[in-house]
This record gives structure tokens, C-alpha cells and sequence, in this order.
């Protein structure tokens, strides 16, 4: 059986590389970027095993707020950062939005996007207070066109989504949706 080369770039430091080389490598990008769907569930999987003290496990926080937003009429796109926003809590628990709003960006509007990088400031309202924190750390970004639909998010899915009780769909309810976000087109 006959294998395929791998094709690869030459160059042993940026400075070096040609166009040849960047042409190989853009040609990978769509190869790289239909992995992150996949990867992106596997970190959401992860989620499952920490409950950081919550009445609920990390991927039931986001299953719940992503249910909760689907329910309400909320389009794909803002069901899609609700189930995400906190992906980043078991990589990096002090700054989890960067990860959920870097892993976001490129494929949602700019309201979105906010939202899930400055959730963290707006849900801290709700217990900031309780751990020696400023609870309305999120006036900082008052001037925001943003403020109002970030401390909505908050208000109607995230701070509400600890309930042992509450029957969110199943994360292979979502899958589709993640894929079609975050899979390339064409």
C-alpha cells in the first residue's frame, strides 16, 4: 500500500519561510479548523468531572444556561456562547472568558463575543460580595453598547444555571450546533 506524502513548509524559523511554505500551510488551515468541533466537545466532556464545589458539575452549568437560552427563543449563535462561556474554567478557572470568547470570535457577531469575554465582571454582581470582591466591578464597562445584553445573559442563564433539579437537553443535543458554528464552510 502506497502512502501519501505529507506535505510540510521547509523553513526552519518565520524569517526563512517562502510563500511556497505559506501556501502549504494555508492549504492546512481548513484540515486544523474542522478538529476544533471535536475539540471543543472533548473539553466540554471535561467539564463533567469537576463540580468546583457547585451544586452542579461545569458541564451542567453550561447545558443548563444553553438550554435555558434555547427555550427562551434565543437565536443559534447566542445558545452556541451560552454553552461555551465557561469552557475555559477547568484550563484556566482566574481568566476562563478569554478562552470561550477567543475560542468564539471569529464566528460570531461582536455582541456576542463581548458577552462572553466580560460575562465573568457581570456574574461576579451576584456573589463578588461574598468573597471580599467589588460586586459591581462590571460598571467599569457602563458605556458598553454591550452592558445591557451582558448582564441580561446573566440575569436570565448563567447566574440561574446551578439547579440540581433543572432537565437541560443532553450535550449531543448541542453537537450539531457546535459543528455548524465552528466547522469551515466549503
Amino acid at each position: 500500500m502506497k502512502s501519501i506524502p505529507i506535505t510540510r513548509a521547509a523553513f526552519r524559523s518565520f524569517e526563512e519561510s517562502t510563500a511556497e511554505d505559506w501556501a502549504v500551510i494555508m492549504t492546512r488551515m481548513n484540515d486544523t479548523q474542522r478538529l476544533v468541533a471535536d475539540r471543543v466537545l472533548e473539553q466540554l466532556r471535561f467539564m463533567a468531572d469537576d463540580h468546583g464545589g457547585f451544586p452542579v458539575d461545569r458541564l451542567e452549568h453550561s447545558l443548563q444556561t444553553a438550554t435555558r437560552a434555547q427555550s427562551d427563543g434565543r437565536d443559534d449563535e447566542y445558545v452556541f456562547c451560552a454553552l461555551i462561556h465557561d469552557v475555559g474554567d477547568t484550563l484556566a478557572p482566574f481568566n476562563h472568558e478569554a478562552i470561550g470568547a477567543a475560542i468564539a470570535k471569529p464566528f460570531v457577531s461582536e455582541a456576542n463575543h463581548w458577552m462572553v469575554e466580560h460575562h465573568g465582571y457581570f456574574q461576579g454582581y451576584y456573589f463578588w460580595h461574598h468573597i471580599g470582591g467589588d460586586r459591581n466591578a462590571r460598571e467599569r464597562f457602563r458605556d458598553s453598547p454591550y452592558f445591557d445584553y451582558t448582564a441580561e445573559f446573566c440575569a436570565k442563564y448563567d447566574q440561574v444555571a446551578f439547579d440540581p433539579d433543572y432537565r437541560s437537553e443532553p450535550l449531543e443535543h448541542f453537537e450539531p450546533l457546535v459543528r455548524e458554528i465552528l466547522t469551515p464552510k466549503g
